[in-house]
């Protein structure tokens, strides 16, 4: 069965149309109060009620129930008003800012096909993989990061107050600094002067990342320079890939037409070169060439991902290869997060001690001096 998505271009005389880059948008935005660790739970209960015999309404009833914080439970509610009042799930999710179009259309298809059931199953799976990454993420940056803001305080405290304290003592007794020694000094006094212009950077740094996050240009740029980073670099590169097998993976399963799930995810990962490269794969795929043809063009896509792609194209099995390529990176990504943790922390490490030990031996050599005037 056919599926048209409407209304993927921008229509500039209905004010009033389904305006699909803005919802895709609002499902990769921050304080969304129906998170997607909520997603997940609500999408796969959903399917065991189904599955257990239970009607939509009372499933998504018995749900409400379960939800901890009011605000949660009236959203379900009013989703099952809607079903009284006799619209559809996919209607009634559509209406909902908490909801994605990626999810309204993969609803709407279930509902079209009887898919129902499966549907929601895929999108609870859907829903984990995507927790599972982002914890992974957290796991492998947590320990480094707590290391890095520990030993930076731990320097700015030195900084502030050991550093002029033996400086007061070398200028008393009229100790000849080494050169070293001069510079920690140096750096210790711009620290106490402009410390609040460090901080005032600070601020305007994060203020400036929020106005201008979604421009093209810093989207492009900051993409770039992630990219080239080291290990970091090709381990965001395989996140977003996973996310996009598991996107079309769902959508194929439930018959949406390929070019159709490439329409509904290229904007919702939230990852510029991918983006991009999907904009384009979608326009040769509209002029005649297959899948694997216009993704080789496109170095975000790995050379296997392509070969698989390419037999997929050959035999029509979207889903079957789709969904083993997200096994694939997924059993990546979980090594290389392990594999970065264990490298970044040796090297933050390493470079912090290496600070901490510059700033004591600088403090430390005009001791030798000072215990010579002193004897």
């Amino acid at each position: 069965m056919a599926f048209q998505l409407k209304n993927i271009a921008p229509q500039k005389k209905k004010t009033t149309s389904f305006d699909i880059d803005t919802i895709l948008k609002k499902e990769i935005s921050f304080g969304n109060s129906f998170s997607n660790k909520k997603k997940e739970s609500f999408y796969t209960e959903l399917y065991v009620l189904l599955n257990a015999g239970m009607t939509l309404k009372d499933a998504l009833l018995l749900n409400a129930e379960e939800q901890k914080k009011e605000k949660d439970k009236n959203l379900i509610n009013a989703l099952v008003t809607d079903l009284i009042n006799g619209k559809n799930l996919s209607d009634s999710i559509k209406n909902q800012k908490e909801f994605s179009a990626y999810e309204y259309h993969s609803l709407r298809i279930g509902e079209q096909t009887g898919t129902l059931q499966k549907v929601a199953k895929e999108l609870g799976v859907f829903y984990k993989r995507k927790n599972e990454q982002r914890r992974i993420i957290i796991s492998a940056l947590s320990y480094p990061i707590v290391v890095l803001f520990t030993a930076f305080l731990a320097i700015l405290f030195m900084l502030q107050f050991v550093v002029p304290m033996f400086a007061d003592i070398f200028k008393q007794n009229k100790v000849e600094l080494p050169w070293i020694t001069k510079k920690i000094m140096i750096a210790s006094n711009l620290f106490q002067e402009y410390w609040w212009f460090v901080f005032l950077c600070i601020i305007a740094i994060i203020i400036t990342k929020q106005l201008v996050k979604k421009k093209v240009w810093y989207q492009k740029h900051t993409s770039l320079i992630l990219l080239k980073t080291p290990l970091i670099g090709e381990f965001i590169r395989k996140v977003k890939i996973a996310q996009f097998t598991q996107a079309i993976t769902l959508l194929t399963g439930a018959k949406v037409p390929l070019l159709n799930g490439i329409q509904l995810t290229k904007k919702m990962i939230g990852y510029f070169p991918l983006e991009v490269a999907l904009e384009k794969v979608e326009e040769d795929i509209l002029k005649g060439k297959s899948l694997h043809q216009s993704m080789g063009t496109h170095k975000i896509f790995d050379k296997k991902m392509i070969s698989l792609i390419k037999v997929a194209d050959e035999t029509n099995q979207n889903e079957t290869i789709f969904k083993r390529l997200t096994e694939q990176y997924n059993e990546e990504i979980e090594y290389k997060s392990k594999m970065i943790s264990a490298t970044i922390e040796p090297f933050i490490i390493l470079i912090l001690g290496a600070i901490v030990a510059t700033i004591l031996i600088a403090m430390y050599l005009p001791m030798f001096k000072l215990s010579t005037v002193i004897n």
